[in-house]
């Protein structure tokens, strides 16, 4: 049964918040694609090794996303804020092919929060 590419996205919006990597990446085909600020990693490996170090940056992260489709294709412009870290230009690509995720491509800049110190006079 092949599914709609809203259908595949939703389910992956599911296993993300799961934060189990093995359910993760279980939605990608072998040839998808990460592409990080750093590099680009490909495969079941490249996409878990990826988005485990994205989560491992960004425990329990407030995550706000903004989907936009077209076709098969999902853009997804997003920010993620923690105690610590925040994104601020998050962009992921997504193709749908055969009920799976077979391309992602994701940009972000992850910058280091500065606390915030009540100032007194």
């Amino acid at each position: 049964m092949s599914r709609t590419p809203q259908e595949v996205f939703a389910d992956h919006g599911k296993r993300l918040s799961t934060g189990d990597l093995g359910v993760i990446t279980s939605n990608y085909t072998e040839d998808a694609v990460l592409v990080t600020p750093e590099r680009t990693l490909t495969g079941h490996q490249g996409i878990r090794e990826g988005i485990g170090r994205l989560l491992a940056d960004l425990p329990d992260a407030d995550w706000q996303l903004t989907p936009r489709f077209a076709g098969n294709v999902l853009f997804l412009q997003w920010t993620a804020t923690t105690a610590t870290h925040e994104v601020t230009d998050g962009v992921d690509t997504f193709v749908s092919r055969d009920g799976l995720i077979s391309a992602q491509t994701v940009h972000y800049t992850l910058s280091t929060r500065t606390p915030r110190t009540n100032r007194t006079a």
